[in-house]
């Protein structure tokens, strides 16, 4: 098998080789470390082309003009200070209060392994899965020693980076900065044009909103300072060469595997040329570091692709789910559950939570989540938060009653928790008010009238997980979904002494993630679902925890056509926590047929959030063939390749998507008719993601499952049983497309499936 990582000692060129893309670091003088190349694969060439008719200044030999060399030479890992105008990617500050930082090249080594990395989420990889490149660099002056790691996935086509800066010295170093990665590149495509910026935006129920622009001179980008990733810009970076599709063009995709503070920036200079990075955001954040002590920054993922954003959209699915997303549902179907909140609020009770259940259970639902309102004194927002603690005059006999008759009917249970959070009318707030994020001396803002819990203490660390254990030990749990409603503030810890007050933000995630490691071990079992506000928490740090997040409050399925589109871009649809919501919605208050809310709804973890006791027999019985549906495809749309066909949020009109199996045998086809259209019967569809030569038959799906002679597209009279099924090959509904009729009304879906068809001796009809 060939390497994914080689050394050209000759050249000093290291080459980090996936399936279809080239990265390449040359060593300059023997001194600086310089990025050359990342884009397609190459062949074996020598990468001295670029130089071979003007060579660059050199360090050694020319170093009166030293400042002129350091800010055009394309760095790897830009230090600070030393000439560099552009912004650096690590500065440190020593025991002078001086923060020159010139990290120079000390050696490498490549392996066939992954370590993990302490305290925080990791991608993984076996022997075969990914090989990692670790850079020595040292600032002679300082004994600051910065290693950098590059761990190539071949097979996804994605590069992992990260650093552990150590400090060899005899004296304290405060870092100041710290980036996971950078990389010096050109501002333009292959054929010459400028790269354009792909971001994801949004607010409480409008997450995950595209946002795609021109890249102008200076900085630009997107981040977060109020100590996690919010709802208001995903830790994402996108370049995307003017043009570029869902299909063509080259991209370039970044992601942050982090859930707390981030800067993730493009930097363009005068000559177009382009500085990325991604790390913890410098704003607040210092870490001292004693002699013989390391840090460890958060990881990055990035791939390339020239195939369009689609492509790149593969790449991170395929990358999460083998090598992120860990635990019992990691390659698993969920089980479809309803929660209680938009049914009940805190208005609620054993008697009807187990009337919810047992309609629940009799359409085919298969988990109750019991939401917010269970705990302390808890009727309503203001109170309780902290006392983990069951209230038995809502609950009669505690949760362990609840769970067993639940278990006598058939159903999971699961339960909500806010661990992170504290009320001030709460026993826990009254004996340890210094457990909260909070100034001394100063009134603290609130929001949703709670507070933060310090989590960067080990004590409060220790109190949120024995309550949780004891809750989860009382009765049979089978799901937590773990809360996070608002952002932190009044940023003071009283177990941080004064100079080490900018460490809190990047602490407390460590706590977090602490405590979900803690619970994960203590109950291997227990599928977790996080939740802030919705999709607020919603990075790649959070799935190396949890296989589901909570994409968003709105449930509204004209508002998830663009919210879904925006989160499955970058995650892969299993990861989406989607529910069917009663109408008017809640959040909207606009009407959507119940059909097209269960279709929307299977691209994600599918579930139910409403009251179905008061469901009239008709809508039931949508939930029975909801649930039928759900069976019959998750196992397609949780490990299948999504192919975006169509963007309602471009077109205003209609969305369509597809989700198609790795051998390219079947799709499922969703299609949203948001807005009716006069004398618009049909739409011309392109269906990509099929195998060109394949002979497929297209039929739409029914509320009735196909038998398994259908199913099977032997050929066989049950194949052609339906009255709506066209026959064509893969490569003609790709380049000439397919005429797909519309239902009259908006907000109406359709579903097709697309299967191939295994008896060659069928003809092609139109």
């Amino acid at each position: 098998m060939s390497r994914s990582i080689t050394y050209d000692e000759k050249r000093g060129i290291l080459r980090l080789d996936t399936r279809n893309t080239t990265y390449a670091i040359g060593i300059t003088d023997g001194l600086y470390l310089g990025h050359l190349f990342y884009g397609p694969h190459l062949p074996e060439e020598d990468f001295s082309v670029r130089s071979a008719f003007q060579r660059p200044l050199s360090a050694l030999e020319n170093k009166k003009e030293m400042c002129i060399f350091m800010d055009s030479f394309n760095f790897e890992y830009p230090g600070w200070g030393v000439g560099d105008s552009r912004e650096g990617a690590i500065r440190v500050r020593d025991s002078k209060g001086i923060t020159r930082t010139n990290l120079l090249y000390q050696g490498h080594r490549i392996s066939s392994a992954k370590t993990l990395i302490p305290g925080l989420p990791s991608t993984f990889g076996g022997e075969g899965d990914v090989e990692t490149l670790e850079v020595d660099l040292q600032d002679p002056d300082t004994g600051l020693f910065v290693t950098l790691f590059y761990s190539v996935f071949a097979e996804c086509d994605v590069i992992a980076r990260r650093v552990e800066i150590r400090n060899t010295g005899k004296e304290k170093l405060v870092i100041e900065r710290a980036l996971s990665m950078s990389m010096d590149m050109p501002g333009r495509d292959r054929e010459g044009r400028s790269f354009q910026l792909m971001t994801f935006y949004g607010i409480w129920a409008r997450e995950f909103t595209k946002d795609i622009r021109p890249l102008g001179f200076g900085k630009t980008g997107v981040s977060s300072i109020v100590g996690k990733t919010n709802n208001r810009n995903q830790p994402f970076l996108g370049l995307l060469s003017e043009g570029a599709t869902q299909y063509s063009g080259e991209v370039y995709g970044m992601n942050f595997l982090y859930s707390g503070n981030f800067a993730s920036t493009v930097e363009k200079i005068f000559s177009g040329d382009l500085r990325v990075s991604m790390g913890i955001h410098p704003e607040g954040f210092s870490w001292t570091l004693e002699p013989g002590e390391v840090f460890y920054t958060p990881e990055a993922v990035m791939t390339y692709s020239d195939e369009g954003i689609s492509g790149m959209t593969h790449h991170f699915h395929d990358m999460f789910r083998k090598h992120l997303i860990r635990g019992k549902y990691k390659d698993s179907k969920r089980p479809i559950l309803i929660n209680n909140w938009e049914a009940t609020y805190f208005d609620f009770d054993t008697k009807k939570l187990l009337d919810i259940a047992k309609t629940a259970h009799d359409c085919g639902i298969e988990m109750l989540v019991m939401d917010d309102g269970w705990f302390g004194r808890r009727n309503d927002p203001d109170s309780s938060l902290g006392d983990w603690f069951v209230n038995e005059e809502k609950l009669p006999g505690g949760l362990k009653y609840l769970s067993d008759e639940l278990e006598k009917m058939g159903m999971k249970f699961g339960i909500w928790f806010e661990p992170e959070m504290v009320s001030p009318d709460s026993d826990l707030y009254r004996a340890h008010p210094d457990w909260a994020i909070t100034v001394p001396g100063r009134e603290a803002a609130l929001s949703r009238n709670q507070l933060v819990l310090d989590v960067s203490r080990a004590d409060v660390r220790d109190y949120i997980i024995e309550s949780i254990t004891k809750v989860l030990s009382s009765a049979k749990i089978a799901y937590v979904k773990w809360d996070m409603n608002r952002h932190l503030s009044d940023l003071f810890s009283a177990e941080l002494p004064p100079e080490r007050q900018g460490e809190l933000m990047h602490r407390y995630v460590l706590g977090v993630y602490d405590l979900q490691e803690r619970l994960l071990k203590a109950f291997p079992d227990l599928l977790l679902e996080n939740c802030s506000s919705g999709g607020a928490r919603f990075d790649p740090g959070m799935l190396y925890y949890s296989p589901q997040i909570w994409t968003s409050d709105d449930t509204d399925a004209y508002e998830r056509i663009r919210i879904q589109e925006g989160a499955a871009t970058l995650y892969p649809l299993s990861c989406l926590g989607a529910h069917v919501s009663i109408c008017p919605n809640h959040v909207t208050g606009r009407v959507v047929p119940f059909e097209t809310r269960g279709h929307v709804a299977l691209a994600g973890t599918f579930g139910y959030e409403l009251d179905i006791t008061v469901l009239s027999d008709e809508e039931k019985e949508l939930i029975k063939k909801q649930v039928k549906l759900f069976h019959r495809f998750n196992d397609l749309i949780r490990n299948g390749d999504y192919y975006r066909m169509h963007s309602y949020q471009d077109n205003r009109l209609f969305d369509c998507y597809g989700v198609a199996s790795k051998d390219k045998s079947e799709m499922l086809l969703t299609m949203l008719h948001v807005m009716n259209q006069p004398c618009c019967p049909s739409r011309w569809i392109h269906i990509h993601g099929l195998a060109p030569d394949k002979l497929y038959r297209i039929t739409e799906v029914k509320d009735e499952p196909e038998d398994s002679n259908h199913a099977s597209l032997d050929g066989s009279e049950a194949a052609k049983a339906s009255a709506q099924e066209i026959l064509a090959h893969g490569s003609t509904l790709s380049n000439m497309g397919i005429n797909l009729p519309c239902r009259t009304g908006d907000f109406m879906s359709v579903l097709y499936h697309i299967v191939e068809v295994k008896d060659a001796g069928e003809s092609v009809e139109g």
